[in-house]
C-alpha cells in the first residue's frame, strides 16, 4: 500500500482500525466480480485494489457509517 494514500485516507477515516475494515472490505468486493467489482476512481495501470480503495476514501467515493461512536 502507499504510505501518503494511507496518511491521506486515515485524516479522512479517523481510526486506522475503521479504515483496515474499510480497505479489506472493499479488496474483497473488487476482487469479487458482480456490481461492485469496478473501481470508482480512475486507476493508474499496475495500481493495487488496496490503493484503489484508499483512493476511493479520499476521494469521497465510498462511506462509512459507525454504529456507536461512544465505543470508539
Amino acid at each position: 500500500m502507499n504510505s501518503e494514500l494511507t496518511k491521506k485516507a486515515l485524516e479522512k477515516v479517523g481510526n486506522p482500525h475503521i479504515l483496515v475494515n474499510l480497505i479489506s472490505r472493499r479488496v474483497r468486493q473488487l476482487n469479487g466480480g458482480g456490481g461492485f467489482s469496478r473501481p470508482l476512481v480512475e486507476a493508474a495501470p499496475g495500481m493495487g485494489l488496496a490503493d484503489i480503495a484508499l483512493l476511493e476514501i479520499i476521494e469521497d467515493k465510498i462511506g462509512w457509517d459507525v454504529k456507536d461512536p461512544e465505543v470508539l
